[in-house]
């Protein structure tokens, strides 16, 4: 495993010892799921950037969709 630095404001160290504290887990495990869940996020929307942009990729009328999916229950 790597270990990094960052500079950051000490309003968001304070805010992350807070929750530290709270859920009694490190510094660490908490920057560590954060950055887990950011890069998850990123991913997510890239891939939804990237069929925006994709002209073969259909675009659905959502009234037309959100009604297939109540009549069909």
């Amino acid at each position: 495993m790597s270990q990094i630095s960052a500079r950051v404001p000490d309003n968001l160290v304070e805010a992350l010892d807070a929750a530290a504290a709270e859920l009694k887990r490190s510094r660490a495990a908490l920057v560590r799921q954060a950055l887990e869940r950011y890069l998850e996020d990123y991913n997510d929307l890239s891939v939804a950037i990237e069929r925006l942009r994709d002209p073969s990729d259909p675009v659905l009328d959502w009234d037309k969709v959100r009604n297939e999916l109540l009549d069909s229950h």
